[in-house]
């Protein structure tokens, strides 16, 4: 039997933590432990290991940012560390990149339903990463207003071959597995094979990392065609 997910619940309001312990008690979802700070958050996933932490911006003493920096980092390797979603009230460009930048798996709003909530857990859970719509499409705007033409390669996209290019710029479009596969014609497990290899290559640890990435390095641009491409090579077979 599959043991329920293990969450830690990172809220300075005691009111906001209630909500999501019953929201995620209901669907089956363990919160292990609750910290009221940054600082709180830290210790409590030393002490109990969750899978996922439900993490606010805005918190006493350590604020939810810092702690997420903290968390992912002092993890061993990527595999023993939890994932982490971002929950605040705050739409803001700089929130939303600085999560993400900390290594942050999905950024959620607190209006979210609780049928979302719960989704997000599982979702991130599995590796997979999760923006908020509006979220996403703030992201992109923020890279609209650099100029992707002075923006070198990274170096490390060299290590990609021309389809793991294609399919990063496609991923960047916020395309799931599903669509990148139809996109391409081809088997969502054979998507899900180039996915997992550009993470690895890159030393990424999700899909939101290869988003930011892929504009951070200007191989793809919030201007240009879905299936724009730096380096202009042909597709190879798959």
């Amino acid at each position: 039997m599959t043991r329920p997910l293990r969450v830690l619940l990172a809220d300075d309001q005691t009111l906001v933590r209630t909500g999501f312990r019953l929201i995620l008690g209901v669907d089956g979802i363990d919160v292990v432990a609750e910290a009221t700070n940054g600082a709180e958050a830290v210790e409590a996933v030393r002490r109990t290991r969750p899978d996922v932490v439900l993490m606010d911006v805005r918190m006493p003493e350590m604020d939810g940012l810092e702690a997420t920096r903290r968390i992912l980092s002092g993890a061993p390797d990527a595999t023993d560390a939890p994932r982490v979603i971002i929950l605040t009230t705050f739409d803001l460009d700089r929130y939303v990149y600085a999560a993400l930048s900390a290594g942050a798996s999905g950024f959620l709003l607190k209006d979210v339903t609780p049928e979302q909530l719960t989704a997000a857990v599982r979702t991130v859970r599995t590796g997979d990463a999760l923006l908020a719509p509006a979220v996403t499409r703030r992201l992109v705007r923020r890279f609209t207003r650099r100029d992707a033409g002075t923006v070198a390669l990274h170096r490390d996209l060299a290590a990609l071959t021309p389809r793991e290019l294609e399919v990063l710029g496609l991923l960047a479009r916020g395309l799931s597995n599903a669509e990148l596969a139809a996109r391409l014609h081809l088997a969502e497990a054979t998507v899900k094979t180039h996915v997992a290899r550009i993470l690895a290559k890159l030393g990424l640890r999700d899909r939101v990392q290869a988003v930011i990435a892929a504009y951070e390095t200007g191989l793809v641009s919030a201007g240009g065609s879905p299936d724009e491409r730096a380096d202009g090579h042909p597709d190879e077979p798959a």
